[in-house]
């Protein structure tokens, strides 16, 4: 494959990992999300989502419900290949802690489509032994 067609690919796999995570996280639509962006199976790493599409679904349909006007904005991007990394703030209204910094990873098929995630996530501090952000 060409660079500029690998170029292609990783910028359309970067634009359907954005879309997919503000359709299902901010838009509370994880339904339509799946049904627009993942491919035929879903592996899923996170420890607390069962694998697979419905349990995917049935997980942040629940999340809607628990924690109204949740949010997630992207930071920044990097992806590779088949993989693509959201750096993103999460806000959680009504958790314990309401700011989380994430990294979730994406691998897509080679029809554009999500077949495979893994996340990890920390709570914002209040404090910081730095400066900086966490974003």
């Amino acid at each position: 494959m060409s660079g500029a067609a690998s170029d292609d690919i990783v910028g359309r796999n970067t634009q359907n990992a954005i879309a997919f995570y503000d359709l299902m996280f901010n838009e509370c639509q994880p339904s339509l999300a799946v049904e627009r962006y993942v491919g035929d199976t879903y592996v899923q790493h996170n420890p607390h989502v069962a694998d697979g599409k419905q349990a995917f679904i049935d997980y942040f349909e629940r999340m809607a419900k628990d924690y109204p006007g949740k949010r997630v904005s992207v930071k920044r991007t990097v992806a590779q290949g088949e993989l693509v990394l959201l750096h993103c703030h999460q806000e959680w209204p009504g958790d314990t802690h309401r700011d989380w910094a994430g990294m979730d990873v994406f691998r897509f098929d080679d029809n554009d489509k999500i077949v495979e995630h893994w996340d990890v996530l920390q709570v914002v501090p209040e404090g910081l032994a730095h400066g900086n952000t966490m974003f």
